[in-house]
């Protein structure tokens, strides 16, 4: 465990933005370690062993030379729950989130992404209008600040899909929608990785909780049973594709199928898809009222 104490809450988030972008970038988490692993042994295609195994060299490479896993070091972005009591204002913690992220681009260094959407200029490390991205939770009754990075890349970002199904459609409309969503997006996105899936509240919270989704640690299961459930039906769905590793033929499309849901109008029934490659990268952090940062806290 790596803890930090300063007395310079603004000092303290900047810092953890830079160490958790570069920090995502360069060691993936265990469970996904883990998942991979368990791709490997049940993988029963020639090329599709092939495929885990250069993924499981291309790992460790990364882990041996300290750098990252792939070159595409995506856009940031952060998730943050911020305790009521949490002694800085949601706007400067906003600002050490961009500054954090221009730092970490530019001492790395890593690839500079960012580009105005019209005229494709490069607005500089990682940072511009609007960028990075930050997803907001206000907590009562605390003090705290739990940070959340995950870089996403192109390739898997790319892959996201929305669908207003009508409450007729149901389980099995919603069902059908993710597995053409992935048939459709075959091995772009570089599988086997994690799908995440939001259903409920509007278009975009749908949207949001698909990321969500996928930032979850690997195989986690919805706490409300019935989504548990379509969480395990879908998984297995998905994996009969026969998409297999980097789309070229296989038992393991995915690695894991997570959703998170939010009710919603009774004439509603958002579903969105959100991608996460194989090098399905986060990394957190949380950081007291006093400064000190805990990085072992996952969330």
């Amino acid at each position: 465990m790596t803890t930090i104490t300063t007395t310079d809450l603004a000092g303290a988030v900047e810092d953890v933005a830079a160490h958790l972008y570069v920090w995502a970038l360069k060691d993936i988490p265990q469970d996904l370690r883990d998942a991979l692993a368990a791709a490997r042994d049940r993988e029963t295609s020639t090329t599709g062993i092939r495929i885990l195994e250069t993924i499981h060299r291309n790992v460790s490479i990364a882990d041996e030379q300290k750098n990252l896993v792939c070159q595409d070091t995506g856009i940031a972005v952060y998730t943050c729950r911020v305790g009521e009591h949490f002694p800085l204002h949601p706007a400067r913690i906003y600002a050490s989130l961009k500054a954090g992220t221009a730092r970490a681009t530019v001492e790395h260094p890593l690839r500079s992404n960012a580009v105005h959407v019209l005229t494709r200029e490069n607005t500089g490390p990682n940072v511009g209008h609007r960028l990075p991205i930050v997803h907001w939770e206000f907590i009562p009754d605390w003090d705290g600040l739990d940070v959340k990075c995950v870089p996403k890349g192109s390739g898997s970002e790319n892959m996201s899909f929305l669908k207003m199904c009508v409450p007729a459609d149901g389980v099995s409309g919603i069902k059908k929608f993710v597995l053409e969503s992935i048939v459709d997006a075959g091995g772009k996105p570089c599988p086997p990785g994690i799908v995440g899936v939001g259903i409920g509240g509007s278009a975009d919270y749908a949207m949001y909780l698909a990321k969500e989704a996928i930032a979850r640690p690997v195989g986690t299961r919805n706490a409300d049973p019935l989504v548990a459930q379509l969480e395990d039906e879908l998984y297995g769905l998905l994996n009969e594709t026969g998409i297999g590793p980097m789309g070229l033929g296989g038992d393991v499309t995915v690695l894991q199928c997570h959703i998170e849901h939010a009710d919603t109008h009774m004439t509603l029934n958002p579903v969105a898809v959100n991608y996460q490659c194989w090098a399905a990268r986060r990394a957190s952090a949380h950081i007291a009222a006093d400064g000190s940062v805990d990085f072992d806290r996952e969330f």
